[in-house]
Parts: C-alpha cells; sequence; structure tokens
C-alpha cells in the first residue's frame, strides 16, 4: 500500500513539473518577444530620428542596416530609393575593384567605376564635381563596399554664381548688386549674410537681415545636428578676401522617410508578439479554469465532510463534471485522478469509522444496560446475605452458612472476572502484547496450562484433553499474554456449556506455521454469533447472571492473537460444539519427539 502511494506521489510530481516547465517556457517566451518587439521599436524609432534629421551620415547608416550585400548581388527595399530621390540624394554601393553593384538615382555624369585615389580624393574632400557626398566603408565576412550617398549642391553654385558677378573684394559691390541680391534671396525665403575672419556679419540681405557674429562652433553645430534647426544653410569661401557668403533658407517640407525593412520586421513583431502574448493569456486562463474549478470542488467536498456528510463528498452532478459515462475521468480533472481517488478513499474510510464507531457506542450502551443488571443482581444477594448476618435475628445451621458461603464467592468471583475484563482491555489499550517476545514451546506451554485445568476441584462435569505436535514448536510470543489468551478461551468453552462437556487443546505445525486450536463437544452457536464473536462487549445471549463476563474476553483473545502476528478462526454449528483455530508464524528448528500424543480428563 505504502508503494503504491508513492508510485501515485511520484506521478502526479512528474506531471504537475511537466505542466508548469510548460507554462513557464510560454510565459518566457511571452517575455522575450515582448522584449523583442521593445528593441525593434527602440531601433525604429531611432532609425526614423537619423531620417528625419537630413544628416547624410544618418541616412546611410538607416540604409546599411537594410542592406544585404552577397558578393556582387545587393538588396534594398525599392522604397529606398524613392525616398532618396524625394530627398534629392544618388547612391552608389562600390565593391572592392572599385566597380558600382548597386546605383539609384544617379546622374549621368557620375562615373561607375572609380580608382583608389579618386574614392580617396572623394572621401577627404566629401565632394567629387558638383555634388556633396558622404561615404560609408563596410566590410562583412571579408568583403568590402563603399557607400557614395550624393546630393548636388544647388545653393552651393548659386552662392558661387553671385560671387562671381556681384563681389568686389570679397563683399557685395555698390547699390544695384545689392538691390538685385535682395530680390533673389527674399524670392528664395532665404537670407545672405557676408562674414568677416572673425565671424562678424558685415552685409546682411534677405528676410533675416541684421548684423550680429556666430560663435566659434556656432555654424558647425548647425552642420553636424541640421535636425535641431528649421534651416539649411550653404556657404562659399573665398580664400583670397577671407570673407565668406552664408545663404540660409527653410528646409523643404517632406513626409517622413520610412524604413521598409524595419518597418516589416516591426509588423511580424508585433503580430508575433500579440499573438504569444494572447496565448499566454489563453494558457492563463486555462489554467485558473483548470486549477480553480477542481479546488472549488474539494473545498465544497471538505464543507461536507466537516458537516459529517462522508457517503456523498461529490454530488451527482460534481460527479458528472468529473468522470464520463464510461467511468473515465474528463481532461480537466486527470490531472488529478489519484487525489480523487484519495479524497474518495478517505470519505469512504471516515463513513466506515464513523458507522464503526457507532455500532460500538450501541454495543457499548447495550453492554452498560447488561452490565448493570450483571453487577446489581450478584450486589444485591451479596448485600442481603450481609443484612441477614448482620442483624443476629436468625440461628443458621452449618449446611445454610456453607450454602451462604458458597453464594457469595461465586458473586464476587464473578464479579471480580468483570473488573478483570476491565483491567485487561484499559491494559490492551495502553501496552501492546507484541511487546517483550519471546520464544515460546507450545507443547510444553500448553500442556501445563490443560493439566492446571485439570487439577481445578471446582470444574466438576468437564473433560479436558491434549494433543502435542509431533516436534517441539516454538513461536516468539509474550507468555504472560498467551497465558491470558488460553485462560479466555477454556473459560468460554467451560462457561458456555453444559456439564459433562469434552474440551480438547492440540497443538500442531503445518510448514512455516504453528497452530493450536480449543475444541468442545457443547452446544456449539448460530451464525449471528460466530460473525460477532470477537467484537468487543458482545455477549451472544442474554445478560441474567446464569451467563457469566461482560463480552471482553474474545475481543481479549482476538487482540492478543493479532498482536503475535496471527490470525484466530471460528467453526460452529448449533448442538455440534466449537472450533477455534489460532495460527502463528512459528520458529525455525525443533526435533521429533518421542511421543506424539497425550490425554488427560477430569470428571466430576
Amino acid at each position: 500500500m505504502k508503494k503504491n502511494a508513492e508510485v501515485r506521489s511520484g506521478r502526479i510530481a512528474r506531471r504537475l513539473g511537466l505542466h508548469f516547465t510548460v507554462q513557464f517556457f510560454l510565459i518566457w517566451l511571452s517575455v522575450l518577444t515582448t522584449v523583442f518587439v521593445a528593441l525593434f521599436i527602440l531601433i525604429y524609432s531611432i532609425g526614423g530620428e537619423q531620417l528625419r534629421s537630413d544628416s547624410p551620415a544618418k541616412i546611410l547608416d538607416s540604409v546599411s542596416l537594410e542592406t544585404i550585400i552577397e558578393g556582387d548581388s545587393v538588396e534594398l527595399p525599392s522604397l529606398w530609393r524613392e525616398q532618396l530621390r524625394d530627398m534629392g540624394y544618388w547612391l552608389q554601393i562600390v565593391n572592392g575593384r572599385g566597380e558600382t553593384i548597386y546605383a539609384a538615382n544617379v546622374p549621368e555624369d557620375v562615373p561607375a567605376r572609380y580608382s583608389a585615389s579618386q574614392l580617396l580624393r572623394i572621401g577627404d574632400s566629401r565632394r567629387m564635381d558638383r555634388y556633396e557626398v558622404t561615404t560609408l566603408y563596410e566590410e562583412l565576412d571579408g568583403s568590402p563596399s563603399l557607400y557614395l550617398l550624393g546630393r548636388r549642391d544647388v545653393n552651393g553654385e548659386l552662392l558661387q554664381d553671385w560671387f562671381d558677378r556681384y563681389a568686389e573684394n570679397g563683399r557685395i559691390a555698390g547699390v544695384s548688386a545689392r538691390t538685385l541680391l535682395a530680390g533673389e534671396t527674399e524670392r528664395l525665403g532665404a537670407s545672405l549674410r557676408v562674414l568677416d575672419g572673425e565671424g562678424n556679419v558685415v552685409q546682411s540681405l534677405g528676410l533675416e537681415s541684421g548684423s550680429g557674429s556666430y560663435g566659434a562652433l556656432d555654424l558647425v553645430k548647425i552642420r553636424s545636428a541640421p535636425s535641431e534647426t528649421d534651416t539649411k544653410f550653404s556657404y562659399y569661401y573665398d580664400s583670397g578676401s577671407g570673407y565668406t557668403w552664408l545663404l540660409e533658407g527653410p528646409k523643404k517640407n517632406m513626409a517622413d522617410p520610412e524604413q521598409p525593412m524595419l518597418r516589416k520586421v516591426l509588423l511580424v513583431s508585433f503580430l508575433v508578439g500579440g499573438a504569444v502574448l494572447l496565448l499566454a493569456l489563453a494558457v492563463a486562463a486555462w489554467h485558473g479554469y483548470r486549477y480553480g474549478g477542481p479546488l472549488l470542488l474539494f473545498m465544497r467536498g471538505f464543507e461536507r465532510m466537516g458537516r459529517g456528510e462522508y457517503e456523498q463528498v461529490f454530488t451527482e452532478k460534481e460527479r458528472r463534471k468529473i468522470f464520463r459515462k464510461n467511468g473515465r475521468f474528463r481532461v480537466r480533472y486527470k490531472l488529478y485522478r489519484e487525489v480523487i481517488a484519495g479524497f474518495s478513499d478517505m470519505a469512504g474510510r471516515l463513513a466506515d469509522a464513523r458507522s464503526e464507531r457507532m455500532r460500538l457506542e450501541k454495543s457499548r450502551e447495550e453492554w452498560m444496560a447488561g452490565i448493570s443488571h450483571d453487577l446489581r443482581t450478584p450486589l444485591a444477594a451479596v448485600q442481603g446475605y450481609g443484612h441477614l448476618l448482620e442483624s443476629g435475628q436468625f440461628r443458621w445451621s452449618e449446611e445454610e452458612l456453607r450454602d451462604m458461603g458458597v453464594t457469595i464467592r461465586e458473586k464476587s468471583a464473578y464479579m471480580l472476572e468483570l473488573l478483570q475484563d476491565f483491567s485487561l482491555t484499559f491494559e490492551l489499550k495502553n501496552h501492546t502484547p507484541g511487546e517483550k517476545l519471546e520464544p515460546l514451546e507450545l507443547n510444553e506451554f500448553v500442556r501445563r496450562t490443560v493439566l492446571r485445568y485439570v487439577n481445578d476441584a471446582t470444574l466438576s462435569g468437564v473433560s479436558f484433553g491434549f494433543e502435542e505436535a509431533d516436534a517441539p514448536t516454538v513461536i516468539s510470543a509474550n507468555a504472560k499474554w498467551f497465558q491470558r489468551l488460553l485462560d479466555n478461551l477454556i473459560s468460554n468453552a467451560v462457561k458456555h456449556n453444559e456439564a459433562g462437556t469434552n474440551i480438547v487443546l492440540s497443538v500442531g505445525r503445518k510448514g512455516d506455521e504453528a497452530w493450536v486450536s480449543v475444541l468442545d463437544d457443547g452446544v456449539g452457536m448460530d451464525e449471528e454469533t460466530q460473525s460477532r464473536l470477537f467484537d468487543r462487549y458482545y455477549r451472544g445471549t442474554s445478560t441474567d447472571e446464569g451467563v457469566d463476563g461482560a463480552g471482553l474476553g474474545m475481543s481479549i483473545a482476538y487482540a492478543v492473537v493479532t498482536a503475535h502476528k496471527g490470525t484466530i478462526s471460528v467453526r460452529s454449528s448449533p448442538g455440534e460444539g466449537t472450533l477455534i483455530e489460532m495460527r502463528f508464524p512459528a520458529e525455525s528448528g525443533g526435533r521429533p519427539r518421542s511421543s506424539n500424543k497425550s490425554k488427560t480428563e477430569a470428571g466430576g
């Protein structure tokens, strides 16, 4: 039974472990997906800021992030070509041999092949003829590539044209030139400033004309962080005069650029993340449904058990929830099948215990009623004789006094036996007969017991016999309690049979078992008495004074046999006598005896 319980516990532990491992994996997957989605959102946001900054270097970073290069094959979302065209850029990707392997929006005057010196000059000067060019070098898996992002410097060309036409000694020459340039700048919605070598504004035309000066890093800041301003500027520096012409104009309003690949990855991440989160929510809801329902069912079962309703721990409706029509567990409750089985078994055991307790209570009440009568009758007789002797009103003959003495002795012996049964019952509750077991040879022990009854002069009219085993038969026993066992069985046979009854005790051995039997040819007993013979407080007859005992003798005998790891059985029929047989584990050893059978009789 213990092994089966351990197996069931192991199965439950493995099933719960697997269930919660899967759940933990799903939760972990949900968290990981959420982190990836958040990361892609961050990358997408940063990439968008880079594109909106109108910085060629940052635009190149975003382009390279979505470019896949394998040898001379380049994959870049087609949307980038349109976005670069709208921003006025062209793009080339050059391999290690200087050949263009990708081109987008490239003008006809831009070469398709470059030498090493050409690329070096472009990288240093950031210009190629009339184009501003930004470069980005990458090397993946040993394959180098160079990105060229160029744009025509229209304002720079315009400034150079104005300088050639209207400048004198590096400054705007004359009133007419100022008037023409003022009209041009207003038409463009821009402003023109002429700065000296210290950064001071010496001349100003256009929408925001005025005097002032620029700090050493102001222009560098505007150039490097154009996204923080609403203006765009171009400049022309005259090395001969040291003057700088600065043209500032508003940025063109363009739609926010997009990142096709990142957007696609982000969309997929959103979809996958949403699906995983929905799955996690579904698992959580299923988890609550699966575990919450059975727990509530158990709670209701415990409430019923608390009220003493052991016979129906689960209602019929609840049983339909747990079991299918064919008796199998439903999927929702399979995880708890051992728990439910143990729960039902516990309820059944409690119901049986309650029934047994009620039966014992009823038997005890019956016994109390009977024992009250049993004690009242002998006490009344002893008390009556005591009053007669105490009064001194009568003179008694020796024969009458003898009769009164016999009656008082019999009644006292009866009450003493009742007290002894009570004492033995109490001792059985506090001390186990199976304690302090020692080897006990049955032939000699039972023979001495029989002789004691043979020599008892008070047992007139009863014949005792003894049949020993062929060889010494040894068991582990407590001699004190084993003696009480035999006394109870012999006294029971004497007490409930008439004079002339033959009682035979036998000892034998069969295999690993030793047996002791008590056989009488008396009145026997019916089936009901046999079935309840070893019940505590059961007497089997009416509780008149002619039947001694409190109904404890046979229950004590049963407890002693059980404590010695033995079994006891009874076979009887009305008018055909009774056989009570006990079997115990036998000790090894023993040798044949010279005599295997003896019989002693005592008659009255």
